[in-house]
C-alpha cells in the first residue's frame, strides 16, 4: 500500500482532529508570535515564561487551552492574570485548521497545509494590529516570499494546471493587491490627510523630545508623522523656547524641520517647547503602508480575484464597524481604526467559500 492511500485508508474526521489539535498547538506559538514580535523580540528564545515573573513555563503547563483553563487563567508561579486573548487565539486557531481540512481535505493534503498556514499569518496580523496599529514586515513580506513559494509548489493554490500558471497568478496578485491599496492610500492621503484639530481658546501645547501634548491628550510624534512630507501647522499666539519666545506666528513642523515665522531649526536639538494656540492641523493618514504589503501577500498566496473581493468585503465591513461604533460612542469620526483585521476577516471567508460566493453575486445564480 502506498502512502497516499494509507493516508485515505484512515477515516476522514480522524484527520480532522488531528488538524484541529495541531491547530491549537500552532496557536500556542503564534500567541508567542503576537506578543514579541511588535516588541522586535526574538519568537525562538527565550522559551515561553510568564511576562510578570519570567517563570519558566514546563511543558506540562504549556497544553494549548487545557492548561489555560486549569489555571483559571491565572500564573501557576506568581498568580498574575493571563490574557483570555491566549485560549482564543489557541481555539481560533484550531477552528481554522479543522475548517482548513473540512474545505480542502478531500482536495488535496498540501491544499490543505497552504490555507493553514495563510490562515496562521491572518491571526498573527489580526491581533497585532488590534493593539498596535501595525502589521510587522515579517508578516507582511514574509507573507508575499511564502504565498509565492508555495504557489511555485501547490499550483492548485491558484486553481491552475502548473507551477507556470501558478506562479504567473501570485505575481499578478501581488501587483494588483499591494497597488489598489496604494492607490487608495495616496487618494486617501489627498482627501483626508489633515485632522483639524479646534482647542479651547489660549490652549498650551507642549512639544518634548518624543511626544506632542494636547490639553486632553498625549500624541507621540511616530504616530504622527509617517513620511517626511507630514507637516504640523498652526498659528500660535506664543511661542516659548529656552532660548527665545515668539509672538503671533505660524509654525509648520516636519520630521526634519521646525519653521517660527521666518526662522528655521533642526528639530532634532530642540527637547522641549511651548505654544498657545486655539487650533491646529495634524497629518492623518487614510491608511497604512502596512495595509499595502498585507494586500500584496494575500494577493501571493490566492491571486487577483480574492485580493479585489477582500478589498470589496473588508470595505464593507470596516465602514459598518466603524459606523455602529461611532453611533454608540464608541470612537469618534476622526479615530484610528486598524484596517488588517478587516482584510484577513474578508481573506478567510474567501478561504472558506469566498470564490462561491463572488460567483454568486457576478452571475445572479442561486448560492451553494
Amino acid at each position: 500500500m502506498t502512502s497516499l492511500e494509507a493516508w485515505k485508508a484512515v477515516p476522514f474526521h480522524f484527520w480532522s482532529g488531528v488538524f484541529f489539535v495541531f491547530g491549537c498547538i500552532t496557536g500556542s506559538f503564534l500567541n508567542v508570535c503576537i506578543h514579541r514580535m511588535p516588541r522586535g523580540q526574538s519568537v525562538v528564545s527565550p522559551p515561553s515564561h510568564c511576562p510578570a515573573c519570567n517563570y519558566s513555563i514546563p511543558w506540562f503547563l504549556n497544553i494549548p487551552l487545557v492548561t489555560w483553563l486549569y489555571l483559571r487563567g491565572k500564573c501557576a508561579n506568581c498568580r498574575a492574570p493571563i490574557s483570555i486573548r491566549y485560549f482564543l487565539v489557541e481555539l481560533l486557531t484550531g477552528l481554522l485548521f479543522l475548517g482548513s481540512w473540512l474545505v480542502a481535505g478531500r482536495t488535496s493534503v498540501w491544499l490543505t497545509i497552504a490555507y493553514c498556514i495563510f490562515l496562521s499569518g491572518l491571526v498573527v496580523a489580526t491581533f497585532i494590529d488590534f493593539e498596535h496599529f501595525i502589521i510587522p514586515d515579517a508578516i507582511t513580506i514574509g507573507g508575499m516570499v511564502a504565498g509565492f513559494i508555495l504557489s511555485f509548489a501547490i499550483p492548485i493554490l491558484h486553481s491552475a494546471a502548473n507551477a507556470k500558471q501558478a506562479l504567473q497568478s501570485s505575481i499578478f496578485g501581488m501587483a494588483v493587491g499591494g497597488g489598489v491599496i496604494y492607490a487608495i492610500l495616496r487618494i486617501g492621503k489627498l482627501l483626508f490627510g489633515r485632522e483639524k484639530i479646534n482647542l479651547d481658546p489660549n490652549s498650551r501645547i507642549i512639544f518634548t523630545e518624543t511626544t506632542l501634548i494636547l490639553p486632553n491628550r498625549e500624541i507621540p510624534y511616530e504616530d504622527i508623522f509617517y513620511r517626511k512630507s507630514d507637516v504640523i501647522a498652526l498659528e500660535a499666539k506664543s511661542v516659548e523656547m529656552i532660548d527665545r519666545c515668539y509672538g503671533s506666528v505660524p509654525i509648520r513642523i516636519t520630521p526634519d524641520r521646525l519653521q517660527i515665522g521666518e526662522d528655521t531649526f533642526d528639530p532634532e536639538p530642540v527637547k522641549h517647547w511651548e505654544v498657545v494656540a486655539d487650533k491646529m492641523v495634524l497629518p492623518r493618514e487614510a491608511m497604512g503602508f502596512g495595509d499595502v504589503k498585507f494586500m500584496a501577500a494575500i494577493g501571493a498566496f490566492l491571486g487577483v480575484k480574492a485580493t479585489l473581493f477582500s478589498l470589496l468585503l473588508s470595505s464593507m465591513i470596516g465602514a459598518l464597524v466603524g459606523l455602529v461604533l461611532i453611533l454608540f460612542r464608541r470612537q469618534e469620526w476622526s479615530s484610528k481604526i486598524p484596517y488588517g483585521p478587516y482584510i484577513a476577516f474578508a481573506a478567510a471567508i474567501w478561504v472558506f467559500g469566498g470564490h462561491r460566493l463572488l460567483d454568486w453575486w457576478l452571475s445572479g445564480r442561486a448560492f451553494y
